[in-house]
């Protein structure tokens, strides 16, 4: 049995803009465990096939280009062939690019092994979109974070105003929108509930509640396990 085997999981799934990212994030920095940001793995996919000339339709290429990634997580620093990267990532169109890429089995399939190395101790918080269902199906907590379309729009639209972005609001709802079709309907580990997930609506919930919410579900699992 490997250190991998022993290490705990929470898997967090949710929708674009539910804040999944910011809680798993935050609770793993709460309980000393790794953090796996799933979807900054796709959004970099993405972004190398910009770079590299590969069109978003190109299946086995991207697929290529997903095995082959020289990827390195340096603390909130996101580094890809030696080069910053951590705010190209974040860019509404790499968002699309991501979503897009991510329908692909074959992308999927490339980056499983690479998702699934972030688990070692002393455990992970995991977030994405098929964290509890495909990557951890056995993970020790599953949550699945939602909140209203709305909510989410207004998140977003917050988020690109404060980072100096130009955004319209309308825009940011049909695009989310269009994600969440997406993510939901394709063939290959959709966005949906996990039977044995806790569903938390942040709609009109704080960052903060959210964080002590998964960090409750967290410890009353551990109470019942030593009971």
């Amino acid at each position: 049995m490997t250190a991998q085997d022993n290490a705990p999981v929470i898997a967090i799934d949710g929708p674009s803009a539910s804040g999944k990212g910011t809680v798993a994030a935050q609770v793993a920095a709460a309980l000393g465990f790794h953090y796996l940001d799933s979807g900054a793995l796709y959004r970099l996919v993405g972004l190398a096939a910009s770079q590299s000339g590969v069109p978003l339709d190109a299946e086995a290429r991207l697929a290529e280009l997903a095995q082959a990634l020289d990827i390195e997580f340096r603390g909130n620093a996101v580094i890809l062939a030696g080069k910053t990267v951590t705010d190209a990532i974040r860019s509404e169109q790499s968002g699309v690019a991501a979503s897009k890429v991510a329908g692909y089995p074959a992308v999927r399939q490339a980056l499983l092994a690479r998702q699934r190395a972030f688990c070692r101790l002393p455990g992970l918080v995991a977030d994405g979109r098929d964290m509890g269902t495909v990557v951890f199906p056995a993970a020790a907590l599953k949550i699945f974070l939602t909140a209203s379309l709305e909510a989410r729009a207004e998140r977003r639209h917050k988020q690109l105003i404060d980072n100096g972005i130009d955004a319209n609001i309308s825009s940011i709802l049909q695009d989310l929108a269009e994600r969440d079709r997406r993510d939901t309907a394709r063939s290959v580990a959709p966005l949906q509930v996990a039977e044995d997930a806790l569903v938390i609506d942040s709609t009109g919930l704080g960052i903060a509640q959210v964080v002590a919410q998964v960090l409750e579900y967290w410890e009353d699992r551990g109470q019942r396990k030593r009971s």
